[in-house]
């Protein structure tokens, strides 16, 4: 044990509906009982596929479900009608695609599919993903039987908030008094991370992702996809994003677009699933990247970039010395503490920022390492953005370990793992030649 110097961060009040006041998160979580969401939906047309038998999920159960899920959500001011447009029982993923394809046909307008799942089912859930995702352009979303039967008030609250955000609504922001400086100037924040198969996955490749906010409150983002295969000679540059410039530049013009044309004058980019081996190349490789999809978009366009490496898998924990300052049963520091003196490098700029309340067992802090800065931030300011931006992530109503785009990142890698899975309809492999179509989205769903 080594005795350091820690710091808790404030944490950001949270806007929620437009006419409720700003909340102060208590033990990194906020209530949203009694609340409304920033932006709510309207979902008018919706279809519900039950793949669990009938004898087990009944028809009776789907329908309290439904009527849950509407209560639930114009509680939270997301409109959703009461009955779904259609209802089907199917039987396995053989069926998802035409069925699917089918009602899209059927009923113009449908905005949602919402499938319930028997216990077991990795294939089934990877197939209704494939198409909804790449083939139709629709959001699906996936809840299993036990639950539906249950119908409980929490788990459809917690359904809607993925729901509305899946539609283009927004959750929850920052309290806009509270925002970190870096807001005033149009900025764009990036996460990335790179997924690689366990060694029972043979022939599938790794996948890049790359997320980017669209909006002053990062709580809108867009996403680029590329499978990439191994290049173990050169050293491990499997790690390396092979297509970056071309994903980032592809960003800035969305970015563009949903701005009124306005480009960013900052860049921070969150980077995950880097070695401390590899710090060098993904400087070399990536930050040049970053920088030639700016030379690319127009010729002297240069905004300033910071880039930071997000790390949780390493063996640093953190402790309370005064016990009651501990927060929980498991006794973990509070969400917001910050070490950046001590047991960090000697002269690099890093930190370890412990954002989440720890639920069970020991917290473990994710430590952030700055390998390049444009911007100048001071460790207090960079401190203060990244630990705001746990807070806007959208499934949950708590801060989370790593900033919301890093997470988002994490979260596309791994969705795309699905649809490279399932390219071949469940037949669990796929050809070379269609890694890339496979990995990419439909456009309304990126």
């Amino acid at each position: 044990m080594v005795k350091v110097d820690g710091r808790v961060i404030p944490a950001p009040k949270i806007k929620l509906g437009k006419q409720d006041q700003a909340l102060a998160p208590r033990d990194g979580a906020w209530d949203l009982r009694g609340k409304k969401l920033h932006e709510g939906a309207r979902i008018e047309s919706w279809a519900l596929a039950c793949f669990a038998p009938s004898h087990w999920c009944k028809e009776d159960q789907l329908r309290n479900f439904c009527k849950q899920m509407s209560s639930m959500s114009s509680r939270e001011g997301m409109r959703m009608t009461e009955q779904p447009t259609v209802v089907r029982y199917a039987r396995d993923c053989r069926e998802v695609e035409s069925l699917f394809s089918k009602w899209v046909v059927d009923h113009p307008g449908l905005q949602l599919i919402m499938a319930v799942l028997p216990e077991k089912t990795k294939d089934l859930y990877s197939e209704i993903k494939r198409v909804g995702d790449n083939v139709l352009g629709i959001p699906t979303q996936c809840v299993q039987s036990k639950l539906v039967q249950q119908a409980k008030p929490q788990v459809c609250a917690n359904i809607s908030l993925k729901i509305n955000s899946k539609l283009g609504g927004i959750n929850h922001v920052i309290d806009p008094t509270e925002k970190s400086p870096v807001f005033r100037e149009p900025v764009i924040i990036f996460g990335a991370d790179v997924t690689h198969p366990s060694p029972t996955e043979n022939g599938i490749p790794s996948i890049a992702a790359v997320v980017a906010s669209m909006d002053a409150n990062a709580t809108k983002y867009h996403a680029r996809v590329r499978a990439q295969t191994h290049r173990e000679k050169s050293g491990g540059a499997q790690e390396i994003i092979n297509d970056l410039a071309a994903m980032v530049k592809e960003l800035l013009i969305d970015f563009y677009k949903a701005n009124n044309k306005l480009k960013p004058s900052k860049i921070i980019f969150y980077r995950d699933g880097v070695s401390e081996g590899q710090f060098d190349q993904v400087l070399v490789h990536e930050v040049r990247a970053v920088q030639q999809a700016c030379m690319m978009l127009e010729k002297g366009y240069q905004p300033k970039i910071t880039f930071v490496v997000v790390q949780k898998r390493h063996h640093t924990r953190l402790f309370c010395e005064n016990r009651q300052e501990a927060s929980g049963k498991a006794q973990n520091v509070p969400p917001g503490t910050t070490v950046d003196s001590g047991i960090t490098h000697p002269y690099e700029f890093d930190f370890y920022l412990c954002s989440h309340f720890g639920i069970q067992g020991t917290s473990r802090p994710t430590h952030y390492h700055v390998l390049y800065d444009d911007n100048a931030f001071t460790a207090d300011s960079l401190q203060q953005l990244t630990y705001q931006l746990c807070h806007v992530y959208a499934r949950c109503t708590r801060s989370v370990s790593m900033p919301a785009p890093a997470y988002y990142a994490h979260l596309v890698a791994f969705r795309a793992r699905h649809h490279v899975t399932n390219g071949g309809n469940g037949r669990g492999g796929v050809e070379t030649v269609d890694l890339e179509k496979s990995a990419r989205s439909h456009p309304s769903q990126r």
